[in-house]
């Protein structure tokens, strides 16, 4: 096959194809060879069982992080350092206050 041939759209369904097929194809050999594994297992008087391991979030977005920072003015007005600082530090910043007077 000349994939240089392809338009972008064709390239792109031919790789979300692929994706599918493999997927597919992978769940068809897992379901077999755990078939297998159990069949092995009965032969000599074993009880399997298989337990899907958690697949690792390769991802913090959503976690929540404990705030370092609070508003001494306002002590519900919190920051946990990331992301940009909040208008109320940045002001007390400008005027010459350090970071770490605001610290909890």
């Amino acid at each position: 096959m000349d994939l240089s041939q392809l338009s972008l759209t064709e390239l792109h369904d031919l790789v979300t194809k692929a994706q599918k097929e493999l997927a597919e194809r992978q769940k068809t050999e897992r379901r077999q060879v755990m078939a297998e594994i159990r069949e092995l297992a009965e032969s000599v008087g074993l009880l399997v069982n298989f337990q899907e391991e958690e697949k690792a979030s390769g991802s913090l977005k959503g976690r929540k992080v404990a705030p370092k920072y609070r508003n001494p003015h306002n002590p519900e007005e919190t920051w946990t350092g990331r992301g940009m600082k909040p208008r109320w530090l940045a002001q007390l910043l400008e005027q010459g206050r350090d970071i770490q007077e605001f610290a909890i």
